[in-house]
């Protein structure tokens, strides 16, 4: 107290002191990087510090730092390195060091490269493996060490491994940079396959323009196929459409020429069938004409039994033998005109008789049929319910005929085409097919009526054959053909 030192002296005194010493602490105190180690020595031994720090006495102890960065450099021999076949290669590559991380190996790389600089370990280091590499050359030939340099590369660690071990480092890599040699032999080497490769290229390239062209020539024959067959189908097309058109043209003039001969048929038929019908009209009334002046002259005296004779002959003509008597002239129709088809090609005066006979002859047999039906026509009238009807069927028959020759009428003209099969030609076959439509008329009428005509006739017949009164005696038929003219 009595020396006077103030309180904030001594408390600025106590500051500095504390400053001071931790100045010298932390001079005393050292820390080792991640890519560094300390080596300390001195009272207290050599220490490795790795990734922490340490307190060092000065005057004491000492330390040095030893780097565990990696290592990259070149190893090129100077000289010329032969190969297993004495071929001087150069060859250059790249080598990768560092020290171990191990305390051991850090020890060891301290106890040879700690006082050293990094350009002098690279220099040992490199020799070490210079040659080794001069070694690992001398085994391999050219084309090894150009074409796997892997393989280099794995020897050249695994044979470098134990003498860099020994030194407390590790070969991290080693790969090979350049190989090159000054008699051109890597160059020549390649040349045979650079030959078999183009010449490859060239074969593939003359395939690919031989598959092109052959694919081309294959792709324009199918289209010249292609368009062949079209055209061929598109021939065929018109062909087959031209004949088509044909076949119906032809068709259409078949139908047109057929029809046409229907129609000439149709109509030569109806000229036909009217000119039959003017030759029975005329038949009819040269007929009538006969019967009157055979009655005229005949039964002058006596005319009411001339009247009944002739009645009675009327009714066995209509009665008992129309369909006979209608056939029989009708085939005389046709036998006249197949006589005068004939007598034609002979001359027309042999015609014109043959054709006179056959009229006289057919108004000969009508007005004998008519006299023969006048004897029982009276008596047959005394029994009317059943001999009235069978004539008024009778009667009838010439309706029906005409009836079924009516479409006749309306053919204007027939063409007669004859291939000479005998009757069954030209004009004997209109005649003959009419004949046909005549004969059936009775078998209609069966169906009509459903009576037989066999019945009524034999009927009548009975009627007939009844004796005759004694004034009912029919007069003498006509004789010779000219009877009634």
């Amino acid at each position: 107290m009595g020396l006077g030192i103030p309180i904030w002296a001594i408390v600025i005194g106590a500051v500095a002191c504390v400053f001071m010493l931790m100045a010298m602490l932390a001079n005393l105190y050292r820390k080792a990087a991640p890519n560094e180690a300390l080596v300390v020595y001195g009272f207290r031994g050599p220490r490795i510090i790795i990734g922490r720090g340490t307190v060092i006495f000065p005057v004491f102890e000492n330390f040095r730092v030893l780097s565990l960065e990696l290592m990259s450099f070149d190893v090129a021999p100077q000289q010329d390195l032969y190969t297993t076949q004495g071929v001087a290669v150069t060859v250059e590559a790249v080598a990768q060091i560092k020290v171990k991380s191990d305390t051991i190996s850090i020890r060891t790389a301290s106890e040879q490269f700690l006082t050293k600089t990094p350009q002098q370990r690279e220099g040992l280091i490199r020799l070490v493996m210079e040659g080794h590499l001069r070694g690992i050359i001398g085994q391999l030939t050219v084309e090894q060490i150009v074409k796997e340099p892997e393989m280099l590369a794995d020897r050249m660690r695994a044979t470098c491994a134990a003498d860099v071990n020994k030194m407390g480092l590790e070969v991290i890599s080693f790969t090979i940079k350049e190989v090159r040699d000054k008699s051109e032999y890597i160059a020549n080497m390649g040349k045979p396959d650079v030959a078999r490769i183009k010449r490859d290229a060239d074969v593939a390239g003359a395939e690919a323009e031989r598959d092109t062209a052959i694919k081309r020539a294959q792709a324009q024959r199918e289209a010249a196929v292609a368009k062949a067959q079209a055209d061929q189908e598109r021939v065929l097309a018109e062909t087959l459409s031209l004949a088509k058109q044909s076949e119906a043209q032809r068709d259409l003039e078949i139908k047109k020429a057929t029809y046409l001969e229907t129609v000439k048929k149709q109509q030569a038929q109806a000229d036909k069938a009217y000119e039959i019908q003017t030759n029975i009209m005329q038949q009819q009334v040269t007929a009538e004409a006969v019967k009157i002046q055979q009655i005229e002259k005949e039964q002058q005296v006596k005319v009411q039994e001339a009247e009944i004779a002739r009645r009675q002959n009327e009714l066995i003509a209509t009665v008992l033998k129309p369909a006979e008597i209608e056939r029989q002239r009708i085939e005389t129709l046709a036998s006249a005109e197949r006589q005068r088809l004939i007598t034609e090609a002979e001359g027309q005066a042999n015609a014109t008789r043959a054709q006179g006979e056959a009229e006289a002859d057919i108004i000969f047999k009508k007005g004998d049929a008519e006299a023969r039906a006048m004897n029982v026509k009276a008596e047959a009238y005394q029994e009317y319910n059943q001999a009235a009807v069978v004539d008024k069927l009778i009667t009838g028959l010439p309706d029906i005929v005409q009836a079924l020759a009516s479409p006749l009428q309306k053919v204007d003209k027939i063409t007669i085409v004859s291939t000479g099969d005998g009757n069954a030609a030209g004009m004997n076959k209109i005649t003959g097919d009419m004949t046909k439509i005549a004969a059936q008329v009775p078998a209609l009428l069966e169906t009509l009526t459903g009576m037989q005509m066999s019945e009524l006739f034999a009927k009548v017949r009975a009627i007939g054959d009844k004796a005759p009164k004694p004034d009912d005696v029919p007069p003498a038929p006509l004789k010779g053909k000219g009877a009634g003219a």
